[in-house]
């Protein structure tokens, strides 16, 4: 099955389930479609351990019936009519909402490039197998061991039809991959690596060996000192403190409830003057860019800090409807299953100066955490455990750490923060390593 094929279908249904909606009643009524193929391929150890093709499909429909908001779904598209008679049950249950103001109605919509990779869309489990043993290959250096990983190549067609007249399809491919991987010498260390992208990466063994390579580098650890450091934290670390403890910040719902600090600090400066961040739902090849967001609102650029300076927040239709606002195109769905909620498309961490911090920084660099999911989000503290570190000294050999932990706060940490020039990209967030001082505790 090639996704490009299943649009018209999608949209058939999304428009006969809506009608019914509507016939029944509702006073406003819109269908999200979902229709994906998966290929996967799991690693344990030195062998492929399944391998796997699976196809998907599923409407989600949202109904208006006097003031009330209920939603139900489905991934039967025989059974249209008690899809209907749920949403409207759970209408009935919720009951009306005052600050529900309306679905939104259709405007022009610009087209992010790179989304699409014909080669995924068709890929084989043959192909994908291929693929994940050269992913392997490339971690079995003298003395590493592949753990775990695999890839997964997936094509998915989204759709969008609502009663204001919004008719929206789009395609999208998607393929990630990841290694784990163990080194043992007089002691035990671990490395992992990952990859994702929206097209076709034949080869992997470079994955494969980033880890081997990040474990054996990690063997012979030292112990940590306890003080206060410059830390340089990879991509990865840094993505995993902004998702946990700052990102749920610039959610405008969480602004409503007084779940965040930076509610009253519009306009006002909350990080270094050298610091933006913006989020771009048009970002070529990005991760989360698409034409329009799950509610069918278009996709765009949202300048979030410039400066250092706040300008404004993320909004869906509801919360930007209960403060007079229009949606910022951050309505997302994890599947067509669930309700629209806030979410980042592209967070892309950005600086007017940036340098080259690894050849510079006397201190610790940082590759990964663990236990960022702990951090506080409205207070912005948390306390995570250094993965993959070592001592940093230029010039000289860096020297693994056996186990640190580093503490600190977000908001404070942004006031004070260089950023360098490896920018990568981390689900969806993009951004470089970024040097702050932090405390550590061995």
């Amino acid at each position: 099955m090639r996704i490009l094929d299943t649009s018209g279908n999608l949209l058939e249904f999304s428009n006969k389930l809506m009608n019914q909606a509507l016939s029944g009643g509702a006073e406003e009524a819109e269908v999200f479609g979902f229709a994906g193929k998966i290929t996967s391929v799991t690693l344990r150890k030195d062998k492929v351990e399944l391998g796997s093709e699976s196809f998907h499909k599923g409407l989600g429909l949202r109904t208006v019936v006097r003031g009330a908001v209920g939603f139900s779904c489905t991934s039967n598209f025989d059974q249209l009519s008690s899809i209907v008679s749920s949403a409207f049950q759970s209408a009935q249950a919720r009951g009306h909402d005052e600050s529900w103001k309306s679905l939104v109605s259709p405007e022009n919509i610009n087209h992010p490039d790179n989304l699409f990779d014909p080669a995924l869309d068709e890929i084989e489990i043959e192909q994908c197998i291929d693929i994940a043993n050269g992913l392997l290959m490339g971690s079995c250096i003298k003395g590493v061991e592949p753990v775990s990983g695999g890839i997964t190549c997936s094509s998915i067609m989204e759709t969008v039809v609502n009663s204001h007249g919004v008719e929206l399809a789009e395609p999208s491919t998607m393929m990630s991959a990841s290694m784990e991987a163990i080194a043992r010498g007089f002691d035990v260390a671990t490395g992992s690596e990952f990859h994702n992208s929206r097209y076709l990466k034949s080869d992997l063994e470079d994955v494969g060996r980033s880890a081997a390579e990040l474990a054996k580098a990690s063997l012979g650890g030292i112990m940590g000192e306890s003080g206060s450091f410059e830390v340089l934290l990879k991509p990865l670390a840094f993505v995993e403190l902004l998702e946990s403890a700052f990102i749920p910040s610039l959610f405008a719902d969480n602004v409503q409830k007084d779940r965040s600090r930076l509610a009253e600090c519009v306009d006002e400066t909350i990080a270094s003057e050298n610091l933006a961040i913006l989020d771009n739902g048009l970002l070529p090849g990005g991760i989360g860019s698409s034409s329009f967001d799950g509610e069918g609102t278009p996709s765009q650029e949202i300048r979030v800090v410039d400066h250092g300076i706040l300008k404004g927040f993320l909004y869906d239709g509801y919360t930007a409807g209960k403060v007079g606002k229009i949606s910022t195109g951050n309505a997302v769905r994890s599947s067509y299953s669930e309700v629209p909620r806030i979410g980042i498309r592209n967070l892309v961490v950005d600086s007017t100066e940036s340098s080259d911090l690894t050849n510079d920084t006397k201190g610790i660099l940082v590759n990964d955490l663990i236990g960022a999911h702990t951090a506080n989000p409205i207070s912005g503290d948390f306390s995570v455990e250094a993965r993959n570190a070592f001592y940093l000294v230029p010039n000289e050999m860096q020297k693994p750490i056996k186990s640190i932990m580093l503490a600190g706060n977000i908001f404070e940490l942004l006031k004070d923060i260089e950023l360098g020039k490896d920018k990568r990209a981390v689900g969806n967030v993009v951004t470089p390593s970024v040097r702050v001082r932090m405390n550590i505790v061995s």
